[in-house]
């Protein structure tokens, strides 16, 4: 990606784009804001952005100023769609953004195995499934019920940054099992601040926090930390599946047309994504 700072308005545009699509990324299930970042060239500045700001950003703020609006264009755009379509259409939504997940799910193995698959990739990956099992298994044995409030919209601006600065996680895996992905997502839409203001202070303190380690993670333990993040995608994503969607034909026929159109929609931007070449 081009590093100067004066940026033609062709620059410009093509910057919003990319920061849409990113957008739209981290707020659709089974696509990762972060992965995109990566395809587009611009995951480093962003994380060298977010992990100093006060040192970088004369240098990298013009640079990523379009991208930034994108992003917001993209996620608040978009949130507002999907409300509409998880409140009327819950299964076949549901069903859709599974297909979605599993159809990223051969590309998040190809990009967690860039630098090689050890031992330890694969422990990392049914540890943390294992984890995540456990965890909403254990919520849904003991009725915990989940009950959307301040502490959880925190909780929902933690999943949304760890989405940026930790490609291949989709905070949608999370929050899904747990109810808090429509009221989330519902809340985004309808710019309720009762909802974006903690979520907005669960993501700085995440940025603030984790930028730095989960870079040097990355950076160093590429592998293990890539394959950890699946081993979440697979188990949050088994725990949404919607097993009322067999009590008819009917419900089967409609789910699993959704479900294919996830998958065969996930591909298809598999397919774009590696056709993209970042300079």
């Amino acid at each position: 990606m081009n590093t100067t700072n004066k940026k033609s308005p062709l620059q410009f545009i093509f910057g919003i784009v990319q920061g849409t699509l990113i957008g739209v990324g981290a707020v659709l299930p089974g696509i990762s804001g972060g992965v995109l970042a990566v395809i587009f060239g611009i995951y480093k500045p962003i994380m060298e952005l977010i992990s100093n700001p006060l040192k970088k950003i004369k240098t990298l703020g013009p640079l990523l100023l379009p991208v930034i609006i994108g992003v917001g264009v993209g996620f608040l755009g978009v949130s507002k769609i999907l409300a509409f379509f998880l409140e009327q259409y819950p299964n076949q939504s549901v069903c859709l953004f599974i297909g979605l997940i599993g159809g990223m799910l051969p590309s998040l193995f190809r990009e967690a195995g860039e630098q090689g698959r050890t031992k330890a990739s694969w422990v990392s990956l049914v540890i943390c499934m294992a984890v995540i099992f456990a965890l909403l298994i254990g919520l849904k044995l003991f009725s915990i019920t989940v009950h959307a409030n301040f502490f959880w919209y925190l909780f929902c601006g933690f999943c949304l940054a760890l989405s940026l600065i930790a490609p291949g996680m989709s905070f949608s895996t999370l929050l899904m099992p747990l109810g808090l992905y429509t009221p989330f997502i519902d809340g985004i839409g309808n710019l309720d601040f009762s909802i974006l203001v903690p979520a907005g202070i669960g993501a700085l303190v995440t940025v603030i926090v984790l930028a730095r380690a989960v870079n040097s993670l990355f950076d160093n333990h590429y592998s293990i930390a890539f394959h950890g993040i699946i081993g979440v995608v697979i188990a949050a994503t088994v725990m949404i599946i919607p097993f009322e969607i067999f009590n008819s034909v009917g419900n089967i026929v409609v789910n699993l047309i959704c479900l294919v159109v996830g998958v065969i929609a996930a591909l298809a931007l598999d397919k774009f994504n590696s056709s993209v070449t970042v300079e």
